[in-house]
């Protein structure tokens, strides 16, 4: 899988503890990880919902597979994930959230906790995470005897999932200038969607407005 690591400027001095855990667990395992800042050395402010604009253009362009992310509780973005297109974003706390958001919900993005009880030996915690999240095969069902409900359960959730939202192409034009500016002066999201972007539709509706607001 391809992942993005990506979170909003409020959390940007745990980027460098997240991509390190999270490189030692996933990319042993055949994983690539990308990440995407916020860094601590940059100076613009991009809140939680532009932080997940930002991953619902990554998932649906077809330039990720999988994103973590998080904000001081995790609830706010995994909310915002989950009202935008093409992301199925779970809460994710200890290891047994990890394991169970795998091979169940099978999602494509998980939102963590970065304030609270994050603090002194938080890595121990982020690697047994990630460990449980990327070990084993996503939807393959808990427990075993119920394997083919939780499988089926899945697939439906994923296609109310898309069903009832509209898609990235639709809210493109229809979101606030300014909004998307914050969004767009992430070069380095944009110009990842572009060279690596699969959905051709996507990737050209988001050059397209990335060249009306210059």
């Amino acid at each position: 899988m391809k992942i993005a690591l990506i979170l909003g400027s409020s959390q940007k001095d745990k980027n460098p503890l997240l991509e390190k855990c999270l490189k030692e667990v996933a990319v042993p395992l055949g994983n690539e990880v990308f990440n995407f800042g916020v860094f601590e050395n940059e100076n613009f402010e991009m809140s939680y919902i532009q932080t997940a604009f930002c991953i619902s253009m990554l998932l649906e362009s077809g330039a990720v597979d999988f994103a973590v992310t998080g904000c001081s509780s995790g609830q706010g973005m995994m909310l915002a994930c989950n009202s935008l297109p093409g992301i199925l974003c779970g809460y994710v706390e200890n290891l047994s959230d990890a394991y169970l958001f795998g091979r169940i919900n099978g999602g494509n993005a998980i939102s963590y906790p970065l304030g609270l009880n994050f603090g002194w030996a938080a890595e121990i915690n982020l690697k047994a995470v990630f460990s449980a999240l990327f070990s084993d095969p996503f939807c393959t069902g808990y427990p075993k005897e119920d394997s083919s409900r939780k499988i089926r359960d899945t697939v439906q959730l994923k296609k109310f999932n898309s069903l009832v939202k509209k898609t990235l192409v639709e809210i493109l034009p229809l979101v606030d200038d300014e909004f998307l500016k914050g969004i767009f002066c992430r070069k380095n999201v944009h110009d990842f969607i572009i060279e690596n972007g699969k959905n051709y539709s996507v990737v050209s509706s988001i050059k397209k407005r990335f060249c009306e607001l210059k």
